[in-house]
């Protein structure tokens, strides 16, 4: 089965002006909110839903309200709930607790440390809200407070974790040539010879028979062998085998996936000790 490397789409978008220009042209036709839904590919609630939030209450001449949806009204209506989604502040949420927490630490000498007023605020007025020791430690460091790092003499030994990666893993399972540096002749299937190869596995286990196809991209011409098992060595034998038998000149490049059973590929060899032909690797087949 073939698939694409198309990633995900995203299962939500927010409407855009056009979209809001079509639903307005449609809705003054009297078009039902199924059917303006199934035209601009949305859902029927998130157009319904539309519909409710982006109206606007009009006086008519009998001088009775009624609502109608204006596309640039409905924009504005947009921007400004966007604009009001954020998250409160800890310090709108409370402020009785950071005026607790910068007195006690200005005092001369400083018996708290902003662990132990984190602890001590909660546990006498358990139900005003106090943030965490790692939130008001992030306050002190963005300079929101009238405390400084240079009155937390503490501070320099907490072992804090960064938010940047130090180290990142190299796949060790690269075992040939990117997908995305294979011919065009091979991805847009205009030129015979680009081959993919596969496995298809009964029981899970390496030890098992199991089959090994290779397809032709244009023509899906198949070659299929039956092997003892899919160890490596035993998966190049085969690709060996196959390229013997129909000769290296039909084979300009094989594509595989990044499994392990493909990791002795590099070790196929032509009639002259040589095998020049490219084999890429890639994730899913497209």
């Amino acid at each position: 089965m073939t698939q694409n490397q198309n990633t995900t789409s995203r299962t939500y978008q927010q409407l855009q002006p056009c979209e809001r220009g079509e639903i307005m042209a449609l809705h003054n036709e009297n078009w039902p909110a199924s059917q303006i839904a199934q035209k601009l590919h949305r859902d029927r609630s998130t157009i319904t839903r539309e519909l409710n939030r982006g109206a606007t209450r009009q006086i008519g001449a009998n001088h009775k309200p009624y609502h109608v949806y204006y596309a640039e009204t409905a924009q504005i209506l947009h921007g400004d709930r966007r604009a009001a989604c954020h998250a409160v502040s800890w310090t709108d949420k409370a402020p009785e607790f950071f005026d607790y927490l910068t007195s006690e630490l200005h005092k001369k000498p400083r018996e708290q440390s902003v662990d132990t007023c984190v602890h001590k605020y909660k546990m006498a007025w358990p139900d005003r809200p106090c943030p965490s020791t790692p939130t008001v430690y992030c306050y002190i460091d963005a300079g929101l407070l009238d405390v400084t790092n240079s009155d937390l003499p503490m501070k320099l030994r907490r072992h804090v974790r960064s938010g940047q990666k130090t180290h990142q893993r190299k796949n060790k399972r690269a075992l040939g040539k990117s997908i995305e540096d294979r011919p065009a002749a091979a991805n847009d299937r205009t030129e015979i010879g680009h081959w993919e190869g596969d496995l298809v596995k009964g029981k899970r286990v390496a030890s098992e028979p199991a089959l090994l196809t290779l397809t032709e991209r244009v023509s899906r011409y198949e070659i299929i062998l039956k092997i003892a098992n899919y160890h490596a060595d035993t998966c190049r034998q085969a690709v060996q085998d196959a390229i013997d038998d129909y000769g290296p000149e039909h084979f300009k490049t094989l594509t595989f996936d990044n499994g392990s059973e493909f990791a002795d590929l590099s070790k196929v060899q032509g009639d002259n000790g040589l095998f020049r032909t490219p084999i890429f690797t890639l994730g899913t087949r497209d």
